[in-house]
């Protein structure tokens, strides 16, 4: 039996692994697991990191929050220690900012590896950069007390951490522009219903309710859940003739591989 290891243990961020399934835990509950810039280099890090028998990644927030999304302390004119504050960053050029911004978005970008599947156990606050984090994983399991927020209008920003190509997916355009337009949260009900979560158990029961997900999706053999993931992430830029033909590629390779014959 595989003991379990601390892999990461910086900024915010702590990385652990017990044979086929990761943990990545948010670890700052005073500040309700604010984000900045050098939790989503660990984050980031924490991804690098991940061994090869890694299957299953639980993303998850110590506290009574999820992630209560940036911490304001970006917009000060001062920023964070060592790190340029986003006003300085304003003023640079084009170019420097938007290569600091693509930064920011690998840590939000991993999660959908064809070769893992993610789950964000969202408990309390998820608002702005925490609603995109949870919305960068492939499956949300969410407390009762769950509240959702993307707030960056509000602040005369958008959402640029990836959150918008999932948000539209889940709950369509219309939608989507509504929540972002307005800020307003998205209770753990209305979440469900729209298909934001995939389910909604008692905050006592967010732990188990996870590893019980875990469990069943480490049921099935891992290439055929790898094929099935590329197959469904790929669908809504193909055509459904384009679909089948990669179904078809995808069941040859698996029928080849159960037969002993494959690479």
């Amino acid at each position: 039996m595989t003991a379990r290891r601390t892999l990461l243990d910086q900024d915010g961020v702590q990385l652990t692994v017990d044979d086929t399934v990761a943990t990545v835990t948010l670890s700052n509950p005073a500040k309700r697991n604010a984000q900045s810039p050098a939790l989503w280099r660990a984050l980031t890090e924490a991804g690098r990191l991940l061994p090869g028998s890694v299957r299953v990644v639980v993303l998850k927030g110590e506290g009574k929050s999820f992630s209560a999304g940036l911490d304001r302390q970006a917009f000060t004119p001062e920023g964070f220690d060592g790190e340029p504050s986003f006003i300085d960053l304003a003023r640079g050029s084009e170019e420097a900012l938007d290569a600091e911004i693509a930064t920011y978005q690998e840590a939000f970008t991993w999660w959908r590896r064809n070769d893992i599947v993610s789950i964000a156990a969202v408990q309390g606050h998820a608002i702005g950069a925490g609603f995109q984090l949870a919305l960068a994983c492939d499956l949300r399991v969410c407390a009762d007390d769950v509240q959702f927020a993307m707030r960056e209008t509000s602040l005369g920003l958008v959402p640029d951490l990836g959150g918008t190509q999932p948000l539209v997916s889940l709950v369509g355009y219309a939608r989507a522009l509504e929540i972002c337009a307005t800020g307003r949260f998205v209770s753990a009900a209305e979440a469900e219903l729209t298909g934001l979560a995939n389910v909604v158990v008692p905050a006592a029961e967010l732990s188990a309710a996870v590893d019980d997900l875990a469990a069943a999706l480490l049921a099935a053999p891992r290439d055929a859940v790898i094929e099935t993931k590329a197959l469904l992430r790929g669908a809504a830029g193909r055509t459904y003739d384009e679909q089948r033909v990669a179904e078809r590629a995808a069941q040859g390779r698996r029928l080849r591989d159960l037969a002993g014959l494959g690479e």
